[in-house]
């Protein structure tokens, strides 16, 4: 970061991947560290490599085992640095290494939780909602988190687009104006490399229709060393883009992420922070909220809180839909609105997103509506008199902006 930038508040400066750098690779040079590429080489990717630098417990060990043909297993060095090596419930340790649990399928489950697939018109092409489009860009990750929801995917087999698929997408677009939002996923579309990424995003630019770009990465969290100044210049110049990480747990909030992070908003690229609910992980409101406050300090906006999807072994992370409600409304009244995330539940099968919040309406009447505040207290809003809620000028801001 520029030497003219302060530090957030809040935050340590030494390297929270410090200690566990020393231990588990101590041979690596800074060059080396700080060098995403070779994170990526020095992953760490199956079983042997794995007991090499976690005493592993026999759940884990089974967990490895048993799910290697359904689900590949890679954790970037940083990302295994801030492991804790004596506890398995480390909430880092329960997002990156299997356990038995992840080898069963349960009722209900599916391999295609959200829809996609009978919504994909091209191969990299899902078009679920009306005005918006996923671009499924590679099926590649830093970090192959547990609770994947698009895992069929994430496994291995689909690779980089090739130019063709690329170019059949960004067509696709180009011929559907309905479209102005483009979300970009994969996969983590920034382990593509710049050239790659910027012949998605120029031509995307170029659609008069498309009117922003949205990036779904956990590189900020999981391999925060990728974002360089080059990349956040990039996606600078293709604005308005979005970036939409995922942290999950307040340990993943590190100096180093935290520079990651203030790098895209200093370059003018807005982060915005969609948290899953884990339960035993962040299954409590004061880790949401601390969360929350830790993002906001990194300018970064909470924005969803996803009820876990119906993915194929992913129930024993899993929490009721009352527990997310009861998260929310501990959280209401005691921190500032911005600080309270929406709490979303995409609907098994492609039903999409729906948002859900605490009920604070008690009754409702034709002269007032009755509310409970968040300490339980009654407060009547008075109805208005008059409830003629059309808009007249409407019809003549509309012919003046596109006659």
């Amino acid at each position: 970061m520029p030497s003219d930038v302060p530090p957030s508040k809040g935050f340590s400066s030494r390297p929270a991947s410090q200690a566990g750098r020393e231990a588990l690779f101590p041979s690596a040079t800074d060059a080396e560290w700080t060098d995403w590429r070779w994170q990526q080489r020095h992953a760490v990717r199956n079983l042997a490599q794995l007991e090499k630098y976690i005493p592993l417990t026999p759940d884990e060990r089974a967990g490895v085992q048993e799910t290697s043909s359904l689900f590949r297993v890679g954790i970037s060095p940083y990302y295994l640095s801030l492991i804790d090596r004596d506890h398995p419930l480390c909430p880092i340790r329960m997002q990156s290494i299997p356990v038995r649990a992840e080898a069963r399928v349960r009722p209900g489950e599916l391999a295609d939780p959200l829809g996609e697939d009978k919504t994909r018109p091209e191969e990299a092409i899902v078009h679920k909602y009306p005005d918006r489009v996923l671009f499924l860009a590679l099926d590649t990750c830093s970090v192959y988190c547990r609770h994947c929801t698009r895992r069929r995917i994430t496994k291995g087999g689909e690779a980089e687009l090739t130019k063709e698929q690329m170019r059949r997408g960004i067509d696709y677009i180009r011929r559907h104006p309905e479209v102005r939002d483009v979300l970009i996923s994969g996969g983590d579309p920034f382990l593509l490399t710049e050239q790659r990424l910027e012949e998605l995003l120029a031509p995307l630019y170029d659609i008069p229709h498309v009117e922003m770009v949205r990036i779904g990465t956990r590189v900020p969290v999981c391999l925060p060393m990728r974002v360089t100044d080059s990349l956040a210049r990039l996606l600078r110049r293709y604005a308005p883009v979005y970036v939409i990480t995922h942290f999950n747990h307040p340990k993943e909030i590190t100096p180093e992420a935290r520079e990651a992070c203030e790098r895209l908003v200093d370059h003018g690229v807005p982060v915005e922070n969609q948290a899953v609910l884990m339960r035993r992980l962040n299954s409590d409101a004061r880790i949401i909220q601390e969360l929350s406050h830790a993002l906001l300090r990194m300018r970064v906006r909470p924005y969803y809180l996803h009820q876990m999807d119906v993915a194929e072994g992913c129930e024993h992370l899993r929490t009721p839909i009352a527990k997310g409600m009861e998260i929310l409304q501990q959280m209401r009244g005691h921190t500032s609105g911005l600080a309270v995330p929406h709490l979303a539940v995409d609907l098994p099968g492609g039903g999409g997103k729906v948002t859900l919040q605490p009920d604070y309406v008690v009754e409702r009447g034709a002269q007032e509506t009755v509310f409970r505040n968040y300490k339980g207290e009654r407060y009547v809003y008075p109805e208005p008199e008059e409830v003629d809620c059309s808009c007249p000028y409407d019809a003549v801001w509309r012919e003046r902006r596109w006659g």
